[in-house]
């Protein structure tokens, strides 16, 4: 049997006190090793996702912190140990963070860690005014503040500061802002961590769109954009796949020498190449970074896929949309994040139907690897036969498979991806 060191220093300090006539618990605890978010990020064990908790459609019900401890039991089962929240405004995520608290006391295995959102925006931005992109919004300082302050609270939980979601790429026309915006705030909280005020080993990043990060047009390539990546930890980049089946189907649709393929392998061919598409816009974005001379990490802040869509990516769109292209999809981004030590904080665990109220059957109402009661799709099988969810439950209902695990029944929704000739964007 093997002794590891930390076990024989804390026998021979029980010799020593039992010689000196020292109680056992006047010995201090083996120091526990720390977490930090640089150790975390690149760690294949340490999966990432992007979670919320809503379960109705709309946000002003808050879910309890008792809905969110099982969500995150269920997430740990999984593997998951990062959860990505996104802003400071409402409760949810001071929520997340007490929730995990809780568990820690409760369960002393219990490990899960946060990275922080506090969401960013021009002036204007959600008012019915017209959107000043060269100005800040008057509340950012305070969403900051907020951020700041729980980070201190809970500084063994709170392990990256995300100033801005999709807060720069201009196709976010309610509320984008310019990168000397964001600048300004990460060199804020980067100076907070010099003087002490936050944890030296906190990473602080924004999280974006790749174009945003430089991987796209020239248009984003900008002098504050280089002291941007100068200044952030690391680079948290977006990448989608899916809604370019819409907007640039370039990698999207069967070709005629793939017509006598099974109707599987022409999905799986299409399914290889999403994400092939997503490492060129990963590899872009390095690019980019490296030709200003800086070399450091880049992580997928989100990646993901819907199951169900009656919009573009739906039956009368790119046909993308269903629950086993997300389930490979998911697969495969797994295999390659992982193998490559890139955290990809997957978007999303659970369904959230507050995000298109007014149409429940729009995609982005089904990004999730469950749906809002807790039942597990495609992505998830597995795990379900594995019985890693066992006496886990949502909304008080077990886990179990959609399409009552009949994969017969899944592959009847599945539509193939176009025919290039008839596919807008191909020959």
């Amino acid at each position: 049997m093997r002794v590891s060191i930390t076990s024989m220093i804390a026998m021979l300090l029980l010799v020593v006190a039992a010689c000196k006539g020292v109680n056992e618990d006047q010995i201090p605890a083996p120091e526990k090793k720390l977490m930090t978010a640089s150790a975390i990020l690149s760690n294949p064990e340490y999966l990432s996702i992007s979670y919320g908790a809503y379960r109705d459609t709309t946000r002003d019900i808050q879910p309890t912190v008792k809905q969110i401890k099982d969500d995150l039991k269920i997430l740990s089962a999984m593997g998951i140990r990062i959860l990505r929240t996104y802003n400071m405004q409402l409760p949810h995520a001071s929520n997340v963070v007490k929730a995990i608290a809780e568990l820690k006391k409760e369960q002393p295995s219990f490990e899960m860690y946060v990275m922080l959102g506090a969401w960013i925006d021009c002036k204007n931005a959600w008012t019915g005014m017209e959107p000043d992109h060269n100005v800040e919004s008057e509340f950012n300082e305070a969403e900051i503040d907020r951020a700041v302050a729980l980070t201190k609270q809970y500084p063994e939980i709170i392990k990256v500061i995300a100033v801005g979601n999709e807060a720069m790429v201009k196709w976010a026309t309610s509320y984008y802002v310019q990168p000397d915006v964001i600048l300004k705030w990460v060199n804020h909280l980067q100076d907070l961590k010099k003087e002490g005020e936050l944890d030296k080993n906190l990473w602080i990043t924004s999280s974006d769109n790749f174009a945003s990060w430089g991987g796209g047009e020239g248009v984003y390539h900008v002098p504050e954009l280089n002291e941007l990546i100068k200044a952030v930890d690391y680079i948290s980049m977006h990448t989608y796949p899916m809604h370019d089946t819409h907007y640039n189907p370039v990698f999207w649709g069967v070709s005629a020498t793939n017509m006598l393929l099974s109707k599987e392998q022409k999905v799986e061919n299409a399914m290889i190449r999403s994400v092939n598409y997503a490492k060129d816009q990963y590899n872009r974005v390095r690019d980019y970074m490296t030709s200003i001379g800086v070399d450091k990490p880049i992580h997928i802040g989100e990646t993901g896929w819907a199951t169900y869509a009656n919009d573009l990516y739906g039956d009368e769109g790119s046909h993308a949309a269903d629950q086993f292209k997300s389930g490979r999809f998911y697969h495969l981004m797994r295999k390659w994040t992982t193998q490559n030590n890139i955290s990809c904080f997957y978007f999303e665990a659970f369904d959230e139907n507050w995000k298109d109220a007014g149409n429940p059957q729009g995609s982005e109402n089904h990004f999730g690897l469950f749906n809002i009661d807790g039942e597990a799709k495609y992505a998830m099988w597995e795990l379900v036969d594995k019985g890693v969810f066992d006496g886990l439950s949502r909304n008080g209902n077990p886990i179990t498979k959609s399409f009552d695990g009949d994969k017969k029944k899944l592959m009847s929704h599945v539509k193939l991806p176009p025919v290039k000739i008839n596919f807008r964007g191909y020959e």
